[in-house]
């Protein structure tokens, strides 16, 4: 399981890197075929010919490099990181859920309605993984290929059924998980890594301004987790 957690997280990250490289380039290349045709103007207006022809010269070589196909790609990358991310959302506990009216049930019939909005969220996205494998395989018999990159259609459409499934298997994980634990995965917003919560015990003298703030309802915490800094 280790295994396809950690293969989970590499291709979000490297989809994540590459689409952000590829964009930076691509504006990066776009502005400066602006600058060098400015600089080319404005040197041929003041009669600087050797820098008009250093400017012509840069122009036609940025030119040269053909980036037409980099925003296809980066949509392509982008739609498999949201389809595997929200697989990896639901193993981490990230996704935004509604919970104030679930958390205030007795136990057993919080336990329930929980297990049923996994199950819920399992059978979703198992329909939609299953239908999305019928459709990737009418575009594969249809032969058509994507405008820019040229890909066939199928291999970009491939995210559906692979992250839908991904999210089902973690959904039924979890729910599992929950009916042996009781526990769900929980992320801590507040969190960052690297960092101590309270290396010097601060929250011992926060004040009672501070501590009116901590213990307000208003304040944004689980219902289940304790005040941490007692």
């Amino acid at each position: 399981m280790k295994v396809l957690d950690r293969l989970e997280e590499i291709l979000i990250a490297t989809l994540i890197a590459a689409a952000t490289l590829l964009i930076f380039v691509s504006v990066a290349q776009r502005y400066t075929l602006d600058l060098a045709a400015g600089t080319m103007r404005w040197a041929r207006g003041a009669e600087m010919e050797g820098l008009a022809a250093a400017a012509r010269s840069t122009f036609m070589h940025i030119k040269s490099v053909n980036l037409v196909w980099a925003q296809e790609l980066c949509i392509i990358m982008f739609v498999w990181m949201a389809k595997f991310g929200a697989a990896y959302g639901v193993r981490t506990g990230i996704h935004v859920g509604i919970d104030v009216l679930i958390n205030r049930l007795p136990p057993a019939q919080r336990k329930f309605f929980v297990l049923f909005g996994l199950l819920a969220g399992a059978l979703f996205t198992g329909i939609i993984a299953t239908m999305g494998a019928k459709f990737v395989w009418h575009v594969k018999q249809a032969s058509s290929f994507s405008p820019d990159l040229g890909l066939p259609q199928w291999i970009v459409y491939l995210a559906i059924p692979l992250g839908s499934s991904l999210m089902c298997f973690r959904f039924l994980q979890v729910a599992w998980s929950f009916w042996q634990t009781g526990e769900l995965p929980h992320h801590d917003h507040g969190h960052v890594d690297g960092i101590e919560e309270d290396p010097a015990g601060l929250a011992d003298g926060v004040g009672e301004v501070g501590e009116a703030m901590i213990d307000s309802p208003l304040t944004p915490r689980d219902l289940t987790e304790p005040r941490k800094d007692r």
